[in-house]
């Protein structure tokens, strides 16, 4: 199945999209204006044109033999790699074949040798040239740029033998889908710093068919591996480069600070590739995530920090993440989800200039009983939907451990939620907000919401053990759970106490 790509052309219009617009695109649901159906044909019709080509400096561009690139059909030579450390390579030089049959795992771990003894100089660049690169899984070391050539693509071997088991993550205490080991990633690095991913938007492809096939079947013994997983460590860009097909989740920085991941394009089937999450930040600090188009099996994004008591034990919050100005789609489940595995606790998350399309649900925020930890401030703006079930969920029963031996006592805090410039259009459900007698979900802010529905039943807007307020203009009418405010800050109307399930899982 080839997925679609949408252009950055795209990309920007969307996000400077004027607010009254996109008001007036999800209030006229009936018969959608022009300007939301120019955008949609715009934007598919770029897709047509994207799918196996690339958006290089403003042209659509597509392979050809002999290394060089047709341009509408005139021939375009492959841009130039540019120097961003000290010392250069090329995989070639340690004996790389890019034949997409030659195994170049050796040719990888020579390189990265070479560049690790280069540390105190300012380290070193691998470059890794057009063509089809082979190879299980290696590791990185620090001050190390690994670039991708436009029209290279490095493949994962597919047979589980050549990739490595590792115990157990500590806040999982579980290799999360089986218990003991489990599988590493494809590329991989540990206690690292200054590390960087980018290219020419090259590929990493993970060959994740025979994983998924294997999986389903339960033929698999351990855990499947990530395809990027960095951990422990600090200063690390991923930019400008496609990750596809991931045995497991895509990119997975865990226990990390100060990371940024720009301009990446993360696919995958969207049925069928199970567990294939975009990108799960797990236990980070600093981090911002933008410019990017995620479309996945599972979650575009998942933010984490660890499952049940394993989780409380490890005690790394997942703290102080930027997203913005993504376009994401996720048919099994979420644009972006908070949890479930969040016992660390998570907090300062701000998501921003978001389109969400065809999808289950949009965001997402899942924990459960059992759980422990916190989930609190985090901010939504400027979020659009297009034809999704359910737009903004929170879910406090999302009861999967890893075994038993969870605290059933270790209740997680939820507060602290806001949620400005909600528009779209095709929503079933805009709100459904699960708390419970235990789990309240507390300090809940609606502003400026406007979403075009398909389905006409009295409870749109599910509330369930929830307290907060609305500002201004709320479409759908909210839940009576919330305190009602003109545009001016002023009480129109006191919220209702409510302890009875406004929950409808039939629509």
């Amino acid at each position: 199945m080839v997925e679609t790509l949408l252009p950055s052309r795209f990309q920007s219009h969307l996000q400077k999209l004027d607010p009254k617009r996109r008001l007036l695109a999800s209030t006229i649901a009936s018969h959608k204006t022009l300007l939301f159906a120019f955008l949609w044909i715009a934007a598919f019709a770029s897709v047509f044109l994207w799918q196996r080509s690339s958006y290089i400096g403003g042209y659509v561009v597509g392979p050809v033999a002999g290394g060089r690139f047709t341009v509408f059909g005139k021939a375009k030579p492959l841009r130039p790699v540019p120097r961003l450390r000290p010392a250069v390579f090329d995989l070639k030089e340690f004996g790389g074949v890019g034949d997409g049959v030659t195994v170049n795992t050796e040719a990888f771990e020579r390189a990265v040798v070479e560049i690790s003894k280069l540390g105190g100089g300012g380290g070193g660049q691998l470059n890794v040239p057009p063509g089809r690169w082979l190879t299980a899984p290696f590791n990185l070391t620090s001050r190390m740029t690994l670039f991708l050539a436009e029209d290279c693509e490095i493949l994962g071997v597919e047979d589980e033998k050549f990739w490595t088991l590792m115990p157990p993550l500590p806040s999982y205490g579980y290799g999360r889908e089986r218990p003991g080991p489990r599988y590493g990633s494809l590329i991989h690095g540990q206690n690292l710093k200054d590390v960087v991913i980018t290219g020419h938007n090259g590929t990493i492809n993970g060959q994740g068919q025979s994983w998924w096939k294997k999986h389903q079947r339960r033929l698999l013994n351990n855990t499947r591996g990530p395809l990027v997983q960095i951990m422990w460590s600090s200063d690390i860009v991923i930019a400008n480069v496609t990750l596809r097909d991931s045995p497991f989740w895509t990119l997975h920085p865990y226990d990390c600070k100060n990371v940024t991941i720009r301009n990446v394009t993360i696919l995958a089937p969207v049925t069928g590739a199970p567990n294939t999450d975009g990108i799960d930040p797990d236990s980070c600090e600093d981090m911002v995530i933008e410019d990017c188009y995620i479309s996945t099996g599972d979650d575009a994004i998942a933010i984490k920090s660890g499952w049940d008591q394993f989780g409380i034990a490890y005690g790394r919050p997942s703290t102080n993440i930027l997203i913005r100005n993504l376009i994401v789609r996720s048919v099994i489940s979420a644009g972006v989800s908070i949890g479930s595995e969040m016992s660390g606790g998570i907090s300062n998350v701000t998501i921003e200039n978001l389109l969400i399309w065809n999808s289950r649900r949009g965001v997402r925020i899942k924990t459960a009983q059992g759980r422990g930890g916190y989930i609190k401030n985090i901010t939504y703006k400027n979020v659009t939907l297009d034809n999704v079930r359910v737009g903004i969920v929170i879910k406090t029963d999302y009861n999967e451990h890893a075994d038993d031996n969870y605290d059933r006592k270790a209740y997680p805090t939820l507060s602290g939620f806001s949620f400005s410039g909600i528009h779209g259009q095709g929503v079933r459900v805009p709100v459904r907000i699960h708390g419970s007698e235990q789990i309240p979900v507390r300090n809940v802010t609606f502003r400026d919401m406007s979403v075009g529905l398909t389905y006409k039943k009295k409870h749109i807007f599910q509330c369930s053990f929830v307290k907060g307020r609305v500002i201004g203009s709320i479409f759908p009418r909210p839940c009576e759970n919330f305190d009602v405010y003109d545009e001016e800050g002023r009480l129109v109307k006191p919220a209702t106490e409510s302890t009875v399930p406004d929950i409808d899982y039939d629509i």
